[in-house]
């Protein structure tokens, strides 16, 4: 790891390797939890904020948040669900199809998915015929899959919940978490559960996003407090390594900005792929063993924002209309780092139910449906959304054949006509 003088920060533990050597690189200030949409009765209340700071550890390499929020404020009740994207419906349900194929799973064959949400992934897993069970502490969206034959577990998954699962439905001939593993705070128990829940020669499939993608697209606005973790290949090889398991393989994503797909087993049920390797050498090579590479993108993060400001504070002093697409939980990062509210940024259009009519955390921009945009045609639309800009771009089309532009925040200020 780095070598340079470490000033870490007292007291706190990095979560992979148990050292405390985790320096801070990184402070986005005060934030709004980012999937706390409010109604219009709680726009009077006191709203809860906490710190929003990230650091690297010089032990194992890890980049996770130096303050945690307890996991039940932020996922007992839960306005993002997987279906409203069409492009990451049609991946879950490949990510089914990949699953089963190499897995060879049947009739007889247990998946849980951990982090659940709508149950997309295991509608997909369904199609077949395999045995499927969701775990999920989201209290609101437990509902979502009633009708649907899916089985859910309400609750967070750790060692003791794993036992129950168990003892109810057996063990999982697979185990998924898609874009659910950095939000984990008590890693080293979380694993300790996936062992006990799963069958010998069972495999667990992570995906989430990954931190070369982060960096060399300056996605700051990824970093919330939901997200703990900021992974790399190695840091997780280091953990799983620590409980009796080992990486077979990695693949890199283009969903979202990137993310990175991971294959765990139990130490001598599989051979380790070499893609495992040729990742590890390319992590080495872009130096995310070094503090240095994370104080760039710091900086790169602060210019980001001034541009972005300097661009919206200009569009606005010329009497241009403008408002925002996508209501993802990254795009109150952005926001609220960059202290936007709704006397730059109008409104929100968002294709999810669950926050039409509710306003942002934080800042407070009020969130409509999508045929706002072509009732108003405002001149400019910030796409908060920037991971899905191919899918947004073709449903706006119409409001881009009138003149509308899209302003694409990340990685670099641009206006798309």
């Amino acid at each position: 790891m780095d070598k340079t003088k470490q000033q870490v920060v007292s007291g706190l533990s990095c979560i992979v390797c148990g050292q405390q050597t985790v320096e801070r690189f990184l402070d986005l200030g005060s934030t709004a939890l980012a999937n706390k949409f409010l109604t219009k009765e709680e726009l009077s209340k006191p709203e809860a904020r906490y710190p929003l700071r990230v650091g690297f550890c010089h032990t194992c390499g890890h980049v996770q948040l130096t303050e945690e929020v307890p996991p039940s404020a932020m996922f007992e009740d839960y306005l993002y669900v997987s279906s409203a994207s069409d492009t990451l419906k049609a991946h879950l349900f490949d990510l089914s199809d990949i699953v089963v194929k190499r897995r060879n799973l049947g009739a007889k064959d247990l998946v849980i998915d951990i982090g659940c949400n709508d149950g997309t992934l295991l509608t997909g897993f369904k199609r077949h015929g395999v045995r499927t069970l969701g775990v999920d502490p989201a209290q609101n969206l437990a509902a979502l899959t009633k009708d649907s034959g899916i089985e859910r577990y309400v609750g967070f998954f750790n060692s003791k919940t794993a036992k129950e699962i168990v003892a109810k439905w057996g063990h999982a001939s697979a185990m998924t978490a898609t874009n659910t593993f950095p939000h984990i705070p008590a890693l080293q128990d979380f694993v300790e559960g996936i062992k006990i829940a799963l069958a010998p020669g069972g495999a667990f499939v992570i995906e989430a996003h990954y931190l070369i993608d982060i960096i060399e697209q300056c996605a700051f606005d990824t970093i919330y407090h939901e997200h703990i973790s900021y992974w790399a290949l190695g840091p997780m090889i280091y953990l799983f390594e620590k409980h009796g398991m080992q990486v077979t393989n990695a693949e890199r994503l283009a969903l979202h900005h990137g993310q990175l797909r991971v294959t765990v087993q139990r130490k001598g049920e599989g051979t380790p792929q070499a893609s495992v390797a040729e990742i590890l050498e390319t992590e080495r090579r872009l130096g995310l063993d070094k503090l240095s590479t994370y104080q760039r993108f710091a900086q790169k993060t602060m210019q980001l924002k001034a541009d972005l400001q300097r661009t919206l504070k200009e569009l606005r002093g010329h009497g241009k209309r403008v408002v925002g697409y996508g209501a993802p939980a990254k795009g109150n990062t952005l926001l609220g780092f960059l202290e936007i509210g709704p006397s730059l940024i109008e409104y929100i259009a968002d294709k999810s139910s669950l926050k039409q009519g509710r306003y942002c955390p934080g800042v407070h921009i009020p969130v409509v449906p999508p045929d706002r945009l072509l009732k108003d045609q405002p001149d400019y639309v910030v796409l908060l959304a920037w991971n899905f800009i191919d899918e947004i771009l073709a449903q706006q089309e119409e409001y881009r054949r009138r003149g509308g532009k899209f302003i694409v925040p990340v990685p670099d200020v641009k206006i798309i006509g």
